[in-house]
């Protein structure tokens, strides 16, 4: 991939933005060309488009970064080939799935702009809804003599499984009589065992390079309520089992996976074949690919950790907008087509390496700067009075809502004798270079006068608490007399009588380390101290209005969102999405 580092650090823009890869469209090709797919149609005689891809998570948590970029590879693929891509849930464990997070993931893919209907029809599947097909497969198996009921304890079967230096040990149980195994299955599902009494085993071979290969377990007994079939079963199939079945029911064509499930592929291509040779499918079976997962910096994408972050509230939920979760970059005013087009900048690899943060916030910051409109905030108040303007004068001033789309229209607010500006547009003593506020020098108030510092007020403690200007009544921008004045200082302001008081929250990334819990390393000494401030700003009047999820970018600070859960009619509270530079650029 163009813009992936090893090192975690940040590629030149040009690399970031350079046209990415993607071999998986080479092998698509293949097939198309070829017609290995064509022609197909399903079990109700409905065509088959030439291209079946689907994305399958299990519901058992929120899904993340890394998913999405899974979902646009999955769906994008289906898209870009004319063919479909089915949502699907490999539910096959019952003690980690809840409908909380089938309603999520639901939502999720939704959000970022896919869907499962295919010529009318919905393409929504479930692995539970073929359990009754996985097993009769598998008492097929067994009578083939493919399949085993092992007794073993799960100590003395981890014994002898080996290693990857030491070959496995056939169980005493593997020529147990075929069956005397079916008898054993069945009543493995009348519920007459306890979990872990028995278990289905594939018979292949114990000496096998592979350790998936050796003699993979298909089914255990799991006594647990199912979110999708209730108290129906005790027995459940296994993922690796379950997963090859699942993409052959469905007639998919491309089963797309990350690096981890290649070793896993022997067996995939083992139960397809045998269930082939049972009758249960016609070729060309499913083929699966595999691609390198999103490995991002600054970020931890392990479901374990991100639940343990919410369980010990080292974050304020599932879509804390710190969190790498969908739910939570949307929240924090990440788009759907910002990462659809980050997805699209990364591309796909053979190879993992490492995608750095910045490319992610690029992809936003790009997005962004063309949707949305522009605003004033200032963040950290400083009272400015200016001495000789009127004190019941109000004039309007005028901004265009975006500098680079006139047909926007503008934005309208008023400049008063008090106004707030930033703390730090102002120094009693200037640094060199510095060409904003000191007494004696001129500014322009942007959008509006030019003004000259007379001084400032402090409290008992030498703080400085408001600063004095006079302002020049013909120098307001967009006038004639304007064009008088130069000025090499240009600050932004807001009418302390207007403005609106609004909570923001300063957010930044979660870790300070690039690769938090790489090696290792204990990802919570990473937490950056600074991830998120909160502060009370004053915004520009209009800014009142701004629905939740509405986003803007608050001239020279960044972009900001009306948070989409706290914010109220009239009363919104703003998240900082991104800054408008990359200000971790070492």
């Amino acid at each position: 991939m163009s813009n992936a580092k090893n090192n975690g650090t940040k590629p030149a823009a040009a690399e970031a933005n350079a046209p990415s890869s993607n071999f998986l469209k080479g092998i698509i090709e293949a097939d198309l060309a070829s017609g290995k797919y064509a022609n197909r149609t399903d079990h109700l005689g409905h065509p088959l488009p030439p291209v079946v891809t689907r994305f399958p998570p299990e519901p058992n948590g929120y899904l993340h970064i890394g998913h999405a970029k899974a979902i646009c590879v999955d769906f994008g693929l289906a898209r870009d080939f004319g063919g479909r891509c089915h949502m699907r849930f490999d539910d096959t464990n019952p003690t980690k799935e809840e409908q909380e997070y089938v309603d999520t993931i639901l939502d999720s893919v939704k959000w970022l702009g896919f869907g499962w209907t295919h010529d009318g029809r919905e393409h929504l599947y479930y692995a539970s809804n073929y359990f009754d097909k996985f097993y009769e497969i598998a008492e097929y198996l067994i009578t083939a003599g493919h399949a085993y009921v092992d007794s073993q304890s799960a100590e003395d079967m981890a014994k002898n499984r080996g290693n990857f230096g030491e070959p496995g040990k056939n169980s005493p149980f593997r020529d147990r009589p075929a069956q005397e195994s079916l008898d054993l299955f069945r009543r493995m599902k009348a519920g007459e065992f306890k979990d872990g009494e028995h278990i289905l085993r594939a018979r292949i071979d114990m000496a096998s390079p592979n350790m998936n290969m050796r003699d993979p377990a298909i089914y255990r007994i799991r006594h647990a309520h199912h979110h999708n079939t209730g108290d129906k079963w005790c027995i459940y199939p296994m993922y690796d089992y379950a997963h090859p079945l699942e993409d052959a029911i469905e007639y998919v064509t491309h089963s797309l996976c990350t690096l981890e499930f290649q070793d896993h592929r022997p067996f995939y291509d083992w139960v397809l074949e045998r269930a082939a040779e049972g009758g249960f499918f016609k070729h060309p079976l499913p083929q699966q690919t595999e691609f390198a997962r999103l490995n991002l910096t600054y970020a931890v994408t392990s479901k374990r950790k991100l639940l343990q972050m919410v369980e010990e509230k080292i974050v304020d939920g599932w879509d804390d907008p710190r969190m790498p979760t969908i739910v939570g970059l949307r929240r924090r005013g990440y788009t759907p087509e910002s990462i659809q087009l980050f997805c699209e900048r990364i591309g796909v690899s053979k190879a993992d390496s490492w995608i750095d943060m910045s490319v992610l916030e690029g992809a936003l910051r790009d997005d962004l700067d063309e949707k949305a409109p522009r605003g004033v905030a200032v963040l950290r108040p400083l009272k400015l009075i200016i001495d000789n303007f009127p004190d019941e004068l109000t004039v309007e001033c005028t901004a265009p809502v975006h500098p680079h789309h006139p047909e926007r229209g503008h934005r309208a607010f008023p400049i008063t004798k008090e106004l707030w500006i930033e703390e730090e547009d102002f120094m009693e003593v200037p640094s060199k270079g510095y060409f904003r506020l000191f007494p004696g020098n001129k500014v322009r108030l942007r959008y509006g006068y030019v003004v000259e510092c007379t001084g400032c007020d402090k409290d008992e403690n030498g703080k400085v608490i408001a600063v004095h200007c006079n302002y020049f009544p013909d120098s307001k921008s967009g006038t004639e007399g304007s064009a008088n004045y130069k000025v090499k200082g240009n600050i932004h302001w807001v009418s302390s009588t207007h403005a609106l008081e609004a909570e923001v929250r300063l957010y930044d990334r979660l870790f300070s380390d690039p690769n938090p819990d790489a090696g290792g390393k204990d990802f919570k000494q990473a937490l950056n101290p600074n991830a998120k401030e909160v502060i009370t700003a004053y915004l520009e009047q209009g800014m009142k209005a701004a629905l939740p999820d509405e986003k803007f970018q608050f001239e020279r600070h960044g972009y900001f969102v009306a948070d989409r859960v706290d914010s109220t009619p009239g009363t919104p509270v703003f998240n900082r999405v991104v800054t408008l530079k990359d200000s971790w650029t070492k």
